[in-house]
């Protein structure tokens, strides 16, 4: 045996497998390396879970917020200009990428409604560009959008946000009342302007935010309702490709005339998607760090192992076994509980993450609670997405960790001294 033995070989490999089934009647740590085991799992599943729902709340976030508003923004002296603006509209919806450039008005009303009296956010824009919005044109619980913008009869007609019609006391058909604080100019300002309008249908957007502040209305509307015959806010652009956004700014601005000023959706709320991707990082650290301490359980089982097991060692040694062998057994015998725990692990949070849905709806009905409040959250559902090379980067650090705290105990293990292990047995 000795020096020749091959490293890893089929007794090294079957001794240390047996060490670890090994009763503790028979100096085995059996119990302690189904806590290590059931620690390092744990840690993997929580891990990956919770990085997974992470994931998931920002494909969700963007999928909603990015599907709601524009990818890039153009604003600037061409919004005052009927004719520069039209033609600047028509050159961005040529530029390779661009699939959909219309000019918006963004502004604050109050809704007057039988129920109540609340805040809330008009949008004006044309009937094919609301049609084009898929978020919401695709999403109308109530009525049809066959009304809106058609006629004189249509130009009064709004979609309002399922959340905020409840909240209004309103639904398709019914008035009502916007005030918008500075609509009319006079001699001494500003006044507020009040019409009715009539609610043509309602719509669901999937973030409560939108469902209970927006209601759309026809552009030409929107332009003498709040005061802005023959002006805009912006020129509102959807690209193919939003994380391509920031690459469509030059041609874009091109394409628009040197008066533009364009800015994509990450320059628009830098500080919330800033804060979204530290949020994310910290806690992917501190989940790591419940892996490095689950792994550090290891320690505690072999050095118990090494402990019970001395005499063997030392019969080991001098029947031939090196150091490098004895040291190589300890070291598979810790690093296949950890890599144990790291398959089971993956296991375990995979599937939580892929049948999330079903399993929150089974706990919302064993416990008649809800456990994920839309209106807390923004969205309707606890969302989860897989990365598979964020999972594969979990698994990795796992398996290094396992492998990094099994090395103490199994160093120790090959520098135990025969003699003396037997001459204490």
């Amino acid at each position: 045996m000795g020096g020749r033995a091959r490293p890893f070989g089929l007794w090294e490999r079957m001794l240390a497998g047996r060490y670890l089934r090994a009763k503790r009647s028979e100096g085995g740590v059996a119990l302690i390396s189904i806590i290590s085991f059931t620690g390092v799992t744990l840690a993997v599943a929580i891990l990956i879970i919770v990085m997974s729902v992470m994931n998931g709340f920002r494909a969700e976030l963007l999928g909603k917020i990015l599907g709601f508003n524009g990818h890039v923004f153009v604003t600037g002296g061409l919004l005052d200009n009927a004719r520069m603006r039209d033609n600047a509209v028509e050159k961005i919806a040529k530029v390779p990428g661009v699939t959909q450039a219309f000019p918006v008005i963004d502004a604050q009303a109050i809704a007057l409604g039988p129920n109540q009296v609340t805040g809330a956010m008009v949008r004006g824009l044309s009937p094919k560009d609301l049609a084009a919005t898929r978020i919401v044109a695709g999403n109308i619980t109530k009525g049809s959008l066959s009304g809106f913008g058609q006629g004189d009869y249509g130009g009064n007609v709004v979609v309002v946000g399922a959340r905020l019609a409840e909240q209004l006391g309103v639904k398709p058909g019914d008035n009502v009342t916007l005030i918008s604080p500075a609509g009319g100019a006079t001699a001494f300002g500003g006044t507020p302007v009040q019409k009715a309008y009539v609610v043509g249908a309602t719509f669901t957007a999937g973030m409560s935010q939108y469902d209970q502040a927006y209601i759309f209305m026809p552009l030409e509307q929107a332009q003498l309702f709040f005061g802005r015959e023959g002006t805009v806010d912006a020129i509102e652009i959807r690209v193919s490709d939003p994380d391509q956004a920031g690459k469509l700014k030059a041609p874009i601005s091109r394409a628009a005339g040197p008066t533009a000023l364009v800015a994509d959706w990450t320059q628009r709320d830098a500080s919330y998607w800033g804060a979204l991707k530290v949020e994310r990082n910290v806690m992917r650290l501190i989940l790591m760090m419940l892996v490095v301490i689950a792994a550090m359980n290891i320690i505690s089982g072999l050095v118990m192992l090494v402990k019970n097991k001395g005499r063997d060692i030392a019969i080991l040694r001098t029947i031939g076994a090196g150091q490098g062998s004895i040291m190589r057994i300890f070291f598979m015998a810790g690093a296949a509980i950890g890599a144990a725990g790291t398959l089971a692990g993956l296991a375990v949070g995979i599937l939580v993450s892929v049948y999330i849905g079903p399993l929150q709806s089974f706990v919302e009905w064993a416990t008649g609670q809800q456990v994920f409040a839309s209106d807390v959250y923004f969205l309707s559902r606890l969302p989860a997405k897989v990365d598979w090379i964020e999972v594969a980067i979990i698994v990795a650090f796992s398996l290094v960790m396992s492998m990094v705290w099994t090395l103490p105990p199994a160093w120790r293990a090959s520098r135990l001294d025969p003699v003396e292990a037997l001459r204490y047995e």
